[in-house]
Parts: C-alpha cells; structure tokens; sequence
C-alpha cells in the first residue's frame, strides 16, 4: 500500500486551498466606484463650479465708460456692504424668514402628526390635498394668488364690497410680507409634511405599543416618542427653509407687476442681483451681490446647524 509523501500531500493541500484574487479582478473592483462617480463628477464640474469659479472671476473686475473693463479687485465686494438696497432687501428677506418659515414648518408639523395617528378618514386623499399645491409651479401660484389678492376685481375685495366693509389691500405696503408668506406657506407645506411624515413612519411601532402598555395616551406619544424623531427632519426641513427664503425671487417678481409702488426691483436680494445683470447690464456687480448672498446664506445655515447641536448635546 502506497502512502502519499508529505510533499505530494502538502501540493494537494496548496491546490485545494484558497486561490489568491486575481489582480485583474481586483483593479476592476476598485475602479468601479470612479466610474460610477465620474459623470456626476463631470456634471457636478461643469454645471455647478465652473460657473461658480467663472462669476468669482467677474466679481473682481468693473466695467467703465473709459478704459473698458479693469480689474478692481474686491471694490465690488466693498461697494455691496454700503449698498442700502442690498441691505434692505437682505433684512425683508430676513423678516420673512422670521414670519414664514415658524408657521409653515408647524403646520406641516401639525399636518403630519394628524395624518400619523390613523384617526382621519381618507387619510389619503388629505395627504394628496396638502401636497398638490407642492406640484403647482410657483409662477402659476403667485398669478393665481394676485388674482385673489387684487384690490379692484378680486374675489376678497368683492365679497368686501358685498358685505359694505372696505376691501383689504393685500397688495399694501404693511400687508406684502404677509401676502408672500401666505403664497409660499401654501406651496411649501405639503413638501415639508411629506418628510416629517416619512420621518414617522421610520419609527418602530414596538415603541408605541410600549408606551401604550404603560398607559401613555396619544398627547403623551407625540410629546416624547414623536417629536424627539422627528428633529432630524425638522433640521433638515429649517435648512432647506433657510435656502429657500434668502433666494426669494418668483412670488416678489410677479407681484412686482400688480403693486410697482410696493415691490421695487430691489425688494429682495435675488431679484435685485437679477435686475443688476439682465436689465442693468451690471454683471459683474451683480456676480458680486451673488457671491454676498450665497455667503449670507451659509452663515445663517451654519448657525442654525451649530443652535441645533448645542441644544442636542445640553
């Protein structure tokens, strides 16, 4: 009887055993995940900061009546901090940040808690209702709210008339941060209630049924199972708020067309960098009160984010 000597076992054990990766194999696995980035990386690039980079370039540089073009530096940057429509439009923009954004993201708060404790009929059919004004462009909301809004033919002042009050002017200068603020609290509150609801509906149920068991009522559920989960998509909500309010531009510019004495072109900061470069031919100045307005939003983003850690960690 043959027995096998160790070297001939030892190749068999070497044969049977684990195969190494092969190289080939291994550089296709780590370029995979280039490839898969690379053309959002191109789009990313050519869309977003080669453009950026490009208006960086012009904020530096002024056009003049003699000389051309010249190279300023960061005169422009300085002109925009004195600027006093820069800075009124700048501090609406902030009041309205201030008096829209806590009662559009309350009722959506509202709205989601409500649709959550399954105690609504056609619960679905609510939903669609609060969330299709999300789907009307915001050109078409505000037309359609300046109609409503008008002093002399809409449906509010003739019902005032009617009824032998005075109409209300909607479109006064006392009333027209509200007005906007009604316009874009009604397109954005079904957005904002689809997250926080999504948000509840990652809760486990497990919870509930505890909390239940241990005699915690629906007002006691909310306050400390609800709520608690839901401020990560209430942050995220306020951040996108905060974007949102400073780049104010489609509501004030349509409104612009039915009250001229209230909305000037420099009511807000977008729509002033607008007139500056497409009715003023200012682009470079214009590129600078973007660059300004981009800054100011990040600062106001970077706070809120930094209140928020602050109150998580205390």
């Amino acid at each position: 009887m043959m027995t096998a000597t160790p070297a001939a076992s030892l190749k068999g054990r070497r044969r049977d055993g684990p195969t190494r990766p092969r190289r080939g194999g291994v550089r296709r696995r780590r370029s995979a995940g280039p490839l898969f980035v690379a053309p959002f990386m191109a789009l990313f690039l050519l869309l977003f900061l080669a453009p950026l980079g490009y208006a960086a370039y012009l904020s530096l540089f002024q056009e003049r009546l003699v000389g051309g073009t010249a190279f300023v530096g960061l005169d422009n940057y300085v002109r925009a901090l004195e600027d006093p429509q820069l800075i009124h439009g700048v501090g609406r923009v902030a009041l309205f940040f201030v008096i829209q954004v806590p009662v559009m993201l309350l009722l959506a708060l509202a709205f989601a808690l409500a649709l959550d404790s399954g105690l609504l009929r056609l619960s679905r059919v609510i939903r669609l209702g609060i969330f299709v004004p999300y789907a009307v462009p915001s050109v078409v909301a505000a037309l359609m709210w300046g109609y409503l809004y008008g002093p002399d033919f809409g449906p509010f002042a003739q019902l005032s008339r009617e009824l032998g009050l005075p109409a209300p002017d909607f479109l006064s200068d006392g009333w027209m941060i509200g007005s906007l603020a009604n316009i874009v609290t009604w397109e954005f509150v079904g957005y904002n209630m689809i997250i926080l609801y999504a948000a509840l509906r990652t809760v486990p149920t497990e919870l509930y049924e505890a909390a239940a068991m241990d005699g915690a009522g629906a007002w006691r559920i909310a306050r400390s199972i609800k709520l608690p989960a839901l401020r990560p998509a209430l942050l995220l909500t306020l951040l996108f708020s905060v974007i949102g309010s400073f780049q104010l531009f489609n509501e004030p510019n349509l409104l612009m067309k039915v009250a001229p004495d209230v909305i000037s072109s420099s009511y807000t900061a977008n729509l002033y960098a607008y007139t500056l470069a497409f009715t003023g031919q200012q682009v470079n100045y214009a590129a600078t009160v973007s660059f300004l307005l981009g800054l100011v939003i990040v600062i106001v983003s970077y706070a809120v984010l930094l209140t928020a850690n602050r109150r998580r960690t205390s």
